[in-house]
């Protein structure tokens, strides 16, 4: 492993003194005498990219990461010559780039100092291999925080620590382990309450210090390929979230159905077993959208066929698992069973798909099903072939999604746990070693198995999930955090790898709730539930070994917190589906750790266990056994107590009171959630109003409601709804205006208003700017019906 320390040996090559300069359109080219150039392009007023050649040209400009469909622009681009520098304005920043050693000094329009150059760009020669092991290192000021790098096991705030960016199988990991299934070279710096990012967009094998080594330095560096970066100045953290998320893309919408609750174990089989657990489901009355196959509904772990003996007729039974509302979800691996007598293994090998080593043998690895071959997914021809594999299982049989696993890879038996370094990968007409193509690989494999599912579920939405990803990934594929275990320590670690997953862009990401690995206690279980429902992705999921993990697995107890708490989810289905429309049409999280939330407060920097849910809920999980509450930061703002109701004024620590049938949830005051009636799968029911539960406010709050037919493309045609509920309360009144865009429908007629902290006696009510007379509106207590298509809503005081 290279250090910080190796970075100060005389063998680092710097950059010498600029000799030219050229501006092209957006771009700023910077020559030095020993053959660097630096290519600074400005793609936004506050996004630049600082990529570097330390041979005289540059080679291809190909990533997987960005997203193609964005379009770019600035206002306002100046370079400007000085005595030892030269600069580069934009209408949000300033860029000086030293004339001697062409160090970066990024500054706001104040001249206040944003980001550094320490020993700035450098780089060494890799002997072993050829190229360079490139170097950036930036001056870390005191009291700077910095956050995201994806599902990380450790503190939210990466202060003083080191990581490492390598796809690993890491079964059982535990704090602080690196690395892990995930690469996501983005990190997000917070300094004087000032937010800016950094994506480092190279595949090769990454490390970044956060002043670990050196205290007041932060570095990066790769073990080949270029030293490609984005910087992204907020200087909200927002700004930056969005910017990231925009940059490397998001997904489309998904299913409503992929936001219930699933429910997987390492395996449901045979038929009559998965058959089992979906009924209990229904007699208990826990809702649940999804069941799970893992790799033993297949013929011999091969992948695309079905053992006959568990499933002797897998159409039928997909068939009448969706009749009772169960969407069934089949695992699919990378690695292809080396057998003659196997269809995909003969298809595959008979067009030269397999990835090979670098003298010309394909490359042979052990998993589940023994000796296998593995699909190149960098070859985009292999990828449209992969995809054409999912016609049985989609069309024909009826799966509703796809779950792709050990696709960092892994390879049994082996030292790394992966390929050799030497296999060869096409990298879409970019030919490199698996050195450069590891970090992609699960992407790759991802984005072929949803273009696939895609093609073949339409006109329905695909639905996929990975194990391994790369920043982009969240274009194809939701995600979960791999082979976790049941500990406490472990849901620390799950409650903090979702908030860091959504500010590094992939917010459709979940933990195997309970732990995979070894056995819960009931009662880890029951808090684990009551997390697990406020992540975008929410499933049960284990291994099996050391006993079964279904909610009712546990006491009557577990059965009723389970059932709580989930109902309680079906409940916000139209919450978190508005929550994810804000994701993928604004980039905004949907998960906000408290210093998304508020970074003027210092408080919040280290803060790891509350975040905010969507806009408007507060959540704390309970994280300690035998808890009768816990002590917890309230941040900016008012907050109600979700089950008692008070009024709580935030910025300060605090007691909380909690059953073990609760974990602390508050709603920002002036706040309005959107409720569905709890259904045991998604369209289940047919209903004729829907809930909206109002929080009162001295003051403004806007809230938010997404609706469309839940499934299908058509509000890509403007078939959706979309509400914007302005609040406004004064002394002895309120006001709700509503805002409606699209053409979408809405099945039901009517609004349930519940009206909480009111702290007057209701007078008159007016809709539309007409007096509702008694005997026209049900109004009782503080409940209201009122017309879905109402404008305005007006309720004085006596």
């Amino acid at each position: 492993m290279i250090t910080n320390t190796e970075l100060e040996y005389k063998g680092d090559l710097y950059p010498t003194a600029v000799s030219s300069v050229q501006q092209e359109a957006d771009s700023v080219f910077f020559h030095t005498d020993n053959n660097v150039i630096l290519k600074i392009t400005v793609l936004r007023d506050s996004l630049i990219r600082f990529r570097y050649t330390t041979k005289g040209y540059f080679s291809n400009d190909f990533s997987y990461a960005i997203d193609k469909s964005q379009s770019h622009g600035y206002n306002f681009l100046e370079l400007i010559e000085q005595k030892t520098f030269y600069q580069i304005n934009t209408s949000k920043l300033i860029c000086r780039v030293s004339k001697t050693d062409l160090k970066i000094l990024l500054t706001d329009l104040d001249n206040n100092v944003i980001l550094e150059d320490e020993l700035g760009f450098h780089w060494e020669e890799n002997y072993n291999f050829g190229g360079n092991i490139v170097k950036m290192s930036k001056v870390s000021h005191d009291g700077e925080s910095y956050y995201g790098l994806g599902d990380k096991a450790s503190h939210s705030n990466l202060k003083g620590k080191r990581v490492e960016n390598w796809a690993m199988d890491q079964y059982a990991f535990h704090k602080d382990q690196e690395p892990l299934y995930k690469v996501v070279p983005f990190y997000i710096g917070l300094h004087n309450r000032k937010a800016y990012g950094i994506f480092f967009d190279n595949t090769f094998r990454t490390n970044f210090d956060f002043a670990q080594e050196r205290r007041n330095v932060t570095s990066f560096w790769a073990e080949g390929g270029e030293m490609n970066y984005y910087f992204i100045y907020g200087p909200q953290m927002a700004d930056v979230v969005t910017t990231y998320t925009h940059l490397t893309g998001k997904p489309e919408m998904p299913p409503m159905w992929t936001l219930g609750y699933h429910q997987c174990k390492w395996s449901y089989y045979p038929e009559s077993k998965v058959r089992e657990i979906t009924s209990k489901f229904r007699e208990l009355q826990i809702p649940c959208d999804a069941i799970y196959l893992d790799i033993d509904y297949m013929d011999g772990f091969r992948c695309f066929t079905w053992n006959k003996e568990y499933f002797p007729d897998p159409k039928k039974m997909v068939a009448e698992l969706a009749e009772d509302g169960f969407k069934t979800v089949v695992i699919i691996d990378p690695g292809i069973k080396i057998d003659k007598d196997y269809w995909v293994y003969k298809e595959a090998l008979e067009k030269d798909y397999f990835c090979k080593r670098a003298d010309g043998p394909y490359m042979k690895g052990k998993v589940w099903p023994g000796e296998c071959n593995f699909p190149d997914y960098t070859n985009p021809e292999v990828r449209e072939w992969w995809a054409g594999l999912f016609r049985e299982l989609i069309s024909d049989i009826g799966v509703k999604g796809v779950w792709n696993d050990m696709n960092e890879p892994a390879v049994m038996e082996v030292p790394g746990k992966t390929f050799p370094m030497d296999v060869r990968h096409d990298y879409d007409g970019n030919p490199c070693s698996h050195r450069k193509a590891h970090n992609i690989y699960g992407t790759q494999m991802a984005r072929a198995t949803y273009e696939g599912v895609k093609r073949f579920a339409y006109p329905k939405r695909p639905f996929i999930i990975t194990r391994s990803a790369y920043s982009g990934a969240q274009r194809y594929t939701s995600s979960w955090t791999g082979d976790n275990v049941a500990s406490w320590e472990h849901l620390w670690i799950a409650n903090i790898q979702m908030q860091r997953m959504s500010i590094s862009g992939m917010g459709f990401t979940g933990s195997d709730i309970g732990g995979f690995a070894e056995q819960p206690s009931g009662e880890l279980y029951a808090r684990w539930i009551q997390l697990g429902v406020f992540h975008p992705f929410c499933r049960t999921h284990s291994s099996g070994d050391h006993g079964d993990q279904e909610p009712w697995s546990f006491d009557e107890e577990v059965i009723d917190i389970t059932r709580k708490f989930v109902s309680l989810r079906y409940q916000l289905l139209p919450y978190l589906y508005t929550m994810f429309y804000e994701y993928i049409n604004d980039g905004v999280p949907m998960l906000k750790p408290l210093v998304y939330f508020d970074q003027e407060d210092p408080q919040t920097h280290y803060r790891t266990d509350e975040f905010i849910f969507g806009n408007h809920i507060l959540v704390c999980p309970i994280l300690e056994p035998n808890a009768q509450g816990r002590r917890m930061y309230l941040p900016v703002g008012n907050w109600y107590n979700y089950w008692t109701g008070e009024l709580v004024s935030g910025k300060k620590e605090l007691w909380v009171k909690t059953d073990y049938d609760q974990i602390p949830i508050f709603i920002k005051e002036g706040g309005i959630i959107p409720k569905y009636p709890v259904q045991q799968y998604v369209g289940e029911l047919k209903f004729d109003e829907v809930t909206l539960e109002v929080y009162y406010k001295l003051g403004k709050e806007k809230s938010f409601l997404y609706e469309d037919a839940q499934d299908g493309y058509d509000y890509n045609k403007g078939r959706y709804s979309f509400s914007t509920f302005t609040f406004n309360g004064k002394e002895n009144q309120l006001i709700i205006q509503q805002h409606k865009e699209g053409k979408f429908e809405i099945p039901y007629s009517k609004f349930k208003i519940n009206l909480h902290g009111l702290p007057f006696q209701v007078k008159t009510i007016y809709i539309d700017n007409e007096r509702a007379a008694a005997d026209t509106i049900q109004f009782n207590g503080n409940t209201l019906f009122i017309d879905k298509d109402f404008t305005e809503l007006h309720i004085t005081g006596a």
